[in-house]
């Protein structure tokens, strides 16, 4: 990314807007910090990636590169309190609210870290003002032999918000896809997943009609179909982009070729986030200077990015009218 400029815009006046990152996968948001803590030999600095100029070579060549970074972290629910703890502390100094993360069931399933109790241990690392609503990630391929127990009984975590399908868009949908999805829909939980990153339009489509869900994880090649454009708008359907991380996996060619552009010229409401930190080097402040010194977004067009994260947040209405009415301050 650019460097922000000492003030003015768009520095100062990205730091007073108030922000959601909806988009965060707690694992890929390790503070390098505690990993070098952890291990300051084997982890002597940032990775490569956090280069500026840095692509990764495929989808798998990152989910190595993040697993080998991550999980010598993610080994008990205190570990992931340890970690969400910093990681929304460091959203809070950047303004922001509102988050949305998810937590990964291959660590569950790998791992043995339980599930209810990873799910408590990150919603009680908010901080004061802060609200947080967490999700379970499985990957297409990711209801086996050994998840299929806690997959089937995460309906019955309190502290769990709902689920999202995580992984690589090119391995097929499984059969239990559309039936969980339906269970966790009935006991009153929310359901999200990933498309339009690796996969076209036909994929996010297919990802709408088979798993009835309303936001969708990316999204961005939905711009290659002006026709699906057209019916995300119309039918309020949320795309939670990543625009430093598509550029990173070769999704965009740049900032400024970010499909965020055309999405937005097309009314499709999306939000700004960062996905994977540890991965892609990035600050959701950055994003927002990002889209501003590259994308030429005005500052009226991230406020609305901006407040977009909060009308889609999960919290009764009172709140969200009272975080709404914080942008009457933004200049």
């Amino acid at each position: 990314m650019a460097p922000a400029p000492a003030s003015g815009y768009p520095a100062e006046f990205v730091a007073s807007l108030p922000k959601t990152e909806t988009h965060l996968h707690i694992e890929g948001a390790l503070p390098w910090r505690l990993l070098h803590r952890l291990d300051p030999r084997q982890f002597p600095h940032p990775p490569k990636s956090w280069d500026p100029d840095f692509r990764f070579r495929s989808f798998a060549h990152f989910e190595e590169e993040l697993f080998a970074v991550a999980l010598p972290w993610f080994t008990s629910p205190e570990r992931y309190y340890e970690a969400a703890s910093e990681v929304f502390q460091d959203l809070a100094a950047q303004g922001v609210r509102y988050v949305e993360t998810s937590f990964a069931s291959g660590v569950l399933e790998f791992l043995d870290v339980p599930g209810p109790e990873t799910a408590e241990a990150i919603h009680r690392a908010a901080p004061p003002g802060m609200e947080v609503r967490v999700f379970m990630g499985i990957h297409h391929n990711g209801y086996t032999e050994k998840s299929r127990r806690f997959v089937e009984d995460c309906v019955n975590w309190d502290q769990l918000d709902g689920i999202d399908l995580h992984g690589d868009e090119t391995i097929p949908l499984e059969d239990w896809s559309p039936r969980v999805y339906e269970q966790v829909r009935a006991a009153g939980k929310f359901v999200k997943a990933h498309a339009g990153e690796l996969c076209g339009p036909d994929f996010v489509r297919r990802i709408i009609a088979e798993l009835g869900v309303t936001r969708i994880e990316h999204g961005v090649r939905s711009v290659e179909d002006p026709e699906l454009l057209r019916e995300l708008q119309e039918n309020g359907i949320v795309l939670d982009v990543c625009p430093t991380s598509n550029v990173k996996l070769g999704v965009a060619p740049s900032i400024a070729e970010h499909p965020l552009r055309r999405l937005h010229d097309a009314g499709v409401r999306c939000t700004v986030n960062t996905d994977d930190p540890i991965s892609f080097g990035n600050t959701l402040t950055g994003e927002y200077i990002a889209l501003a010194t590259e994308g030429g977004f005005s500052r009226a067009e991230l406020i609305q990015l901006a407040r977009n994260g909060f009308e889609i947040a999960m919290v009764p209405e009172k709140q969200r009218a009272a975080w709404l009415t914080l942008f009457e301050e933004v200049r």
